[in-house]
């Protein structure tokens, strides 16, 4: 969920006193704290270096999830909708037209306009179930509560898949596809523990798996509290209905860490957001103590404070079963927003090392930049451009000011590969006036980065957005996204290649799920982000979660989440 900051701030200054008294009552009435109940204060910064560092203000534990006590009231909580925050757009740094520029281009060399065979070997689809939204229910009961956008977002796990939305999530058994608990509210993890991370659902969830731990890792915002908080929630085994260890930290004592993303890497759980505040929008960079986290014993941070220049950063995400080269920083990427020109034409990626046992050693890297194809963000960098079927509803949120989760990595031994990819506006001949997805591999980003390959997906007119991406261990791609235009409701699709097609190039487009219905005029809010993971067991399975509406209405989403491989992978 975007986070409306300058409404809320109104809306609770007069009762902020009050909130910090009950918070500390509540934190202090949690006995189950392994460490003090305080604010640590502010960050410290080791003599010489630009990190700060803080502690958890809190950490715990949850037993069980299977034996909380289901609340379907706490659906309710910070139900609204409201509007996205902008990341500034190259050239105008400030509020972007909805409306796309004719005069503005996206380089149309790199446009696959011509949609190729399937490959010899098309995916094989797996599962295609009912996800988290309207009309899904479990054994804890009924979703009872739209909140827009739905953020969906979900991670494969060695036996379940676990799909969260804004206001909740569920678990689903991997072999039977079936949903074996939930739906719950998100902020059911932390039900225990007291304090803003037990009481308020403030959403942007996200969950990873820790694929050589065989841990869940979940993440969401606190924004009501005062400081507002980040709750990361680590499972204590493979089972995410089991137990979890609980911490809450404040990576500001004055910003919100809007829309956070979280990266598995062997040193360190990397997280960014980008830091709302009186200050303009900039991003934030974490290290998170993994090795403690994965014990339940207090948790360190270690952060980065970037400048306003950059915005929409996102840490990379491991998959496979071999780790980066020992000592290796997490890499971190987002596309370049400072030029003076409509357009960008390369990408940012720092390396961040971080050193727990000697802080003043950890280290951010300047950016490299990439050169890339010249692109406009969808919609004008932003903006609600994307057309639906029929005359009564609105244009959709692109978010094409920002990369999309995940930066996926894999070590295949012989080279490193991060693959990447972000929505863009599509002009020239009969593209004009729709949305693509750009999709790049980078290969190489511990020495030199370069572009491997690098392509914008466009066959037809049709708008695509909202994109998700993950390469397999045969190094096979697939691209997950929103679809949606003048003739037809936003659906669930993707497209795939294997590693011997023709660089730069997708194969036919498949529909996961088709939409049966338009969001109607009152709400643009449209996804937020979906997400593409590679299933552990056989590193082969792509699986996909994303939104799509049942029936034409507002606030009304439902979603799907599907499976599928390429039979030569195995």
């Amino acid at each position: 969920m975007q986070s409306n900051k300058k409404e809320i701030r109104m809306h609770l200054s007069l009762l902020r006193g009050a909130f910090f008294a009950v918070s500390a009552l509540l934190l202090a009435m949690n006995v189950g704290a392994a460490e003090s109940d305080q604010p640590t204060g502010p960050s410290i910064r080791p003599k010489g270096s630009g990190v700060m560092i803080t502690r958890s203000i809190r950490n715990g534990s949850l037993e069980s999830l299977r034996d909380i006590v289901v609340r379907p009231d706490d659906f309710d909580k910070n139900g609204r909708s409201e509007p996205v925050e902008r990341i500034p757009g190259p050239g105008h740094h400030g509020p972007s037209a909805d409306a796309i520029p004719g005069a503005r281009f996206s380089d149309p060399r790199i446009v696959q306009v011509t949609v190729m065979a399937d490959s010899a070997f098309a995916v094989s689809v797996g599962s295609n179930v009912l996800g988290v939204g309207k009309g899904f229910a479990g054994p804890q009961g009924k979703f009872s509560v739209n909140v827009p956008p739905p953020d969906t977002v979900g991670a494969v796990g060695a036996t379940q898949f676990v799909q969260m939305v804004n206001s909740g999530f569920a678990v689903f058994d991997k072999a039977s596809k079936a949903v074996v608990f939930g739906p719950v509210p998100t902020n059911s993890l932390w039900q225990g523990f007291g304090g803003a991370c037990e009481q308020d659902i403030g959403g942007d969830a996200t969950v990873v798996y820790d694929k050589a731990a065989k841990r869940w890792i979940v993440s969401q915002l606190a924004f009501e509290s005062r400081p507002q908080m980040l709750c990361i929630a680590v499972s204590k085994t493979s089972d995410a209905t089991a137990g979890w260890w609980l911490y809450a930290f404040t990576p500001s004592s004055t910003d919100l860490p809007d829309y956070p993303k979280i990266g598995v890497w062997p040193d360190a759980y990397y997280e960014t957001a980008n830091m709302i505040g009186p200050q303009p929008t900039a991003a934030k960079l974490c290290a998170y103590d993994r090795a403690s986290m994965l014990t339940g014993a207090p948790a360190r941070s270690q952060c980065f404070q970037l400048s306003s220049d950059f915005a929409g950063v996102l840490p990379s995400d491991l998959d496979g079963a071999t780790p980066p080269p020992v000592g290796s920083p997490n890499y971190l990427v987002n596309f370049d927003t400072r030029g003076t020109g409509p357009t960008s034409s390369s990408l940012n990626l720092w390396k961040f090392h971080v050193d727990w046992a000697n802080p003043a050693h950890t280290t951010l890297s300047a950016p490299t930049s990439i050169p890339v194809a010249a692109f406009i963000g969808a919609c004008d960098f932003g903006g609600h451009c994307i057309k639906q079927m029929g005359a009564l509803v609105n244009g959709l949120d692109s978010l094409g000011d920002r990369m999309m989760y995940r930066l996926a990595y894999r070590n295949f031994g012989s080279h490193e590969s991060l693959v990447a990819t972000h929505a863009i506006d599509v002009s020239g001949s009969n593209q004009t006036a729709t949305t693509g997805v750009r999709w790049y591999e980078i290969r190489s980003p511990g020495t030199t980065p370069v572009v491997y390959q690098q392509s914008t997906y466009s066959p037809d007119a049709t708008f695509r957005w909202m994109p998700s991406i993950a390469m397999d261990k045969n190094g096979d791609v697939a691209v997950g996204y929103s679809a949606s235009g003048r003739t037809s409701n936003p659906s669930v699709r993707y497209a795939a290649r294997l590693v011997s097609d023709p660089l730069n190039t997708l194969n036919a487009e498949k529909t996961m799920h088709a939409g049966a219905g338009a969001e109607k005029a009152g709400n643009t809010r449209w996804g937020d982000y979906s997400a593409m993971t590679i299933d552990p067991s056989d590193d082969c399975t792509f699986w996909y979660t994303n939104q799509y509406l049942a029936a034409s209405g507002t606030l009304n989403w439902s979603t799907r989440i599907g499976s599928f491989k390429f039979p030569t992978c195995n």
